[in-house]
């Protein structure tokens, strides 16, 4: 029986889960009150306790480090709070349902989640999403559940089977930026629940609402386990109807579970790399890329003085050391490894062989994602068409190469990956086969 078939039709109390952990650590805070709905008993934290065990930190202190914005509080709520729905197998719209080994799930991604979250707590190793950006012109989740069908799609045109909840935000509404935050924040909240310790979340996003975005997954990952901010060549072409500046670039946000877990993968060494080995010498073990042959901190048995070959003496630059021991040192001078500039007289350096290195030896990522390595939007709006006969499925396609580079900075062989952001609706609406 799959994780999923596991799912049972009422997600649990995440606020009743927090009372849990926090009774668990501090049991003294413990009392009872009645809830007025039920009636019944049931153990809650006493606050005021809780306060003389921590102390009053931002008690009374109005000036704070904080990011908010109205609707905060209810945003918290709706993560929190449970939902009496299932997963419905809808084998007849499926293919390979038998051998599949992925799933596509079809409705909120709020509700998606909380289900979700439920058995895959822990157990996704990456979360791509491409959300909305909020440039006034793309949809964001109403939560509201108090209109009804009609009221929906009298306001925008777009609903689905269970009552429509996709409104357009647009920039004259008076709650642009918290609307959006609203929508964003709880479905990041369970999207961490369901990360591994060594897992991450990769966000694609633009200047429109990059800040906040950088601000909620402060929040929500912790400052600390901020990985990288990515920018993306997205396009070759200048807007010439541009306002002042054409914008090139999109940012994939990454943050980590937990940095101290997070192992990011090598990239493979491209032509541009390759050719910075070279063969100044004629070394008979071919091309090698000379490296600094000191490192850092210090310590007393590899810190001495170091005769060139042109009689000058040098000594470790300020605060480092050298990188081996003198005995290994002259070892491998004697071997022809270490490199002193072509007159003799430059500071010792050692030689990396191209023909040494180890297979699998790349080079360490950096934030600068051009279109060459990363793909353009032209790209992607043609791989898409092919995709689809020629027909314009959806707007503002990622290139292949862009989700493909960001799945191998992270080793997710057998692992889960999540994106809970697909947006597939117009495909649906055409009744487009959906792929396995």
């Amino acid at each position: 029986m799959s994780d999923i078939e596991k799912i049972h039709g009422i997600t649990p109390d995440l606020t009743r889960e927090n009372v849990d952990r926090l009774l668990a650590l501090f049991p003294d805070v413990a009392t009872e009150i009645t809830d007025p709905k039920t009636g019944r008993t049931e153990r809650a934290v006493d606050f005021d306790a809780l306060k003389e065990r921590l102390g009053d930190v931002a008690e009374g202190n109005r000036e704070r480090y904080q990011f908010t914005w109205p609707g905060k509080r209810e945003a918290k709520r709706l993560a929190r709070e449970p939902i009496a729905k299932t997963l419905r197998p809808v084998k007849e719209r499926s293919k390979d349902w038998d051998t599949t080994k992925n799933l596509y799930i079809e409705g909120d991604n709020l509700d998606a989640l909380k289900l979700l979250r439920e058995n895959y707590a822990g157990k996704v190793k990456l979360i791509y999403i491409d959300p909305p950006y909020n440039t006034g012109h793309d949809f964001v989740y109403d939560d509201d559940f108090s209109q009804t069908q009609d009221e929906f799609s009298s306001e925008s045109g777009e609903y689905n089977e269970d009552g429509g909840r996709l409104v357009a935000n647009t920039e004259s509404n008076g709650r642009f930026h918290s609307d959006w935050c609203s929508m964003i924040y709880p479905r990041l909240l369970l999207a961490r629940d369901l990360l591994t310790s060594d897992g991450a979340i990769f966000i694609s996003i633009d200047d429109n609402e990059y800040l906040n975005m950088r601000a909620l997954c402060n929040e929500i990952f912790g400052a600390a386990n901020f990985v990288a901010s990515i920018v993306w060549q997205k396009t070759l072409t200048r807007r010439n109807d541009a306002q002042q500046i054409s914008t090139a670039h999109d940012y994939v946000l990454v943050f980590a579970k937990q940095l101290s877990s997070l192992k990011i993968q090598h990239e493979p060494v491209g032509e541009k790399q390759r050719a910075t080995y070279t063969n100044r010498d004629n070394d008979p073990r071919g091309d090698w890329l000379a490296v600094p042959f000191h490192a850092p901190n210090i310590r007393p048995n590899l810190t001495y003085p170091i005769v060139l070959p042109s009689g000058r003496e040098v000594i470790p630059p300020k605060g480092r050391c050298w990188s081996t021991s003198k005995d290994n040192f002259d070892a491998l001078v004697a071997d022809g490894r270490i490199w002193f500039g072509k007159d003799g007289d430059g500071m010792p350096q050692r030689k990396k062989y191209w023909g040494e290195r180890e297979q699998d030896e790349g080079v360490v990522p950096w934030t600068w994602w051009s279109y060459e390595f990363a793909g353009e939007n032209r790209e992607a709006t043609k791989e898409l068409k092919a995709l689809f006969e020629g027909a314009t499925i959806f707007s503002a396609p990622k290139p292949v190469k862009l989700i493909s580079r960001i799945l191998n900075l992270i080793d997710t062989k057998e692992s889960t990956i999540v994106d809970f952001f697909l947006d597939l609706r117009q495909v649906l609406k055409q009744s487009c086969e959906p792929t396995s």
